[in-house]
């Protein structure tokens, strides 16, 4: 079956409300479609939303590499050899992540649609379901404790507390979320490189005793080796965020003693399916937990992470709450959402479909 058309096109999304995080407010975003269509009618959907400010790479510059001869060249090619292709584009857009993944996802989701099988069992369907996190911003203790309420009674039992400002101001959410939970829920928090040595020591310490679950990239990218100075127990808590990109990093960071005994994937910052795939593989090896994250979101991207996921025997985490935010979409389906776990449809491809 033959590609015969390729189209890309940019939506600037609001979300339903902004937040903050330790280095920028958030308050829209722009994703990049990709809609591969074959001879037969079935389209695949791809979406990007890459951080400038983690790979170098915007959605304008993701949109305008997707409008390239060298993407239309992929008119005419078979899509059995879908990977092929992915191997290509990765050589042609090197370092640039979210224009790779754009192509990664669209390939899937029309490749597995035209052979009636879904993604996740294309790799090997490991898991079924997992409860994702939700991600509070930072914001004052009282409203972070009504959000998260607000969470709580919308089903959600896994919460990801965005910290990285003020140390102090952070273990006082971390006991006032207690207060409010007790043992109700798990906390998880993101740091978003904020904090400095002694810092992120404070903060270990002083909850130490309020069962935070994970810490996610605590220190600056490249202050790696000051996470082996904490003792291995706590090193086993703390994930690697913008300090992993792409298999390369993860071969960097998988060697013994492990800085991160857990790594956070992400489709936006490996380039799709097949290099958050290599990632997952070179952390299995290397005894390292899967933390499956994500950026603002269109179900598309979500739903490609869910799936290799749930292909992976070391995944033990997700936060694909990217697309619960945005003010609308334009794709449909990719997953289901009970009492807080994700589950795909099982249908063909990612199971997405856009609006009419």
């Amino acid at each position: 079956m033959k590609i015969a058309a390729v189209h890309a096109y940019l939506e600037k999304l609001p979300l339903t409300k902004p937040y903050t995080i330790a280095y920028k407010t958030i308050a829209d975003t722009s994703i990049v479609f990709l809609e591969i269509v074959l001879d037969n009618g079935i389209t695949g959907i791809g979406a990007s939303n890459p951080f400038e400010e983690v790979v170098g790479e915007t959605p304008l510059q993701t949109l305008e590499n997707l409008q390239t001869d060298f993407v239309q060249q992929m008119v005419g090619k078979d899509i059995r050899a879908f990977n092929q292709l992915i191997d290509e584009a990765t050589l042609h857009f090197k370092h640039l992540p979210g224009t790779i993944a754009a192509i990664d996802i669209a390939l899937h989701d029309a490749f597995c649609k035209h052979i009636d099988i879904a993604v996740a069992d294309l790799y090997g369907r490991k898991i079924n379901a997992l409860p994702t996190s939700v991600t509070i911003g930072i914001k004052d203790i009282a409203a972070m404790v009504d959000e998260a309420k607000l969470n709580y009674n919308n089903g959600f039992r896994v919460l990801k507390i965005k910290t990285g400002l003020h140390v102090e101001e952070d273990i006082e959410r971390i006991v006032k979320l207690r207060e409010a939970f007790a043992g109700d829920i798990t906390i998880r928090v993101d740091a978003n490189q904020g904090y400095d040595f002694h810092q992120l020591n404070q903060f270990i310490n002083a909850t130490a005793t309020l069962d935070v679950e994970l810490i996610e990239q605590p220190l600056p990218r490249g202050s790696e080796e000051a996470l082996l100075l904490f003792p291995e127990k706590e090193r086993k808590k703390i994930a690697a965020d913008e300090s992993l990109l792409d298999a390369g990093f993860a071969m960097q960071l998988a060697q013994q003693p492990l800085p991160f005994g857990i790594f956070n994937i992400k489709l936006m910052k490996c380039g799709g399916i097949k290099a958050a795939n290599e990632i997952a593989t070179i952390a299995k090896y290397a005894g390292i937990d899967l933390f499956w994250g994500c950026n603002d979101e269109s179900i598309a991207g979500i739903s490609a992470a869910l799936h290799i996921a749930y292909a992976c025997s070391n995944t033990k985490y997700l936060d694909l709450d990217g697309s619960f935010d945005l003010s609308r979409d334009l794709v449909s389906g990719g997953f289901m959402l009970k009492d807080g776990l994700m589950y795909c449809t099982g249908k063909a491809g990612l199971g997405i479909y856009k609006h009419d």
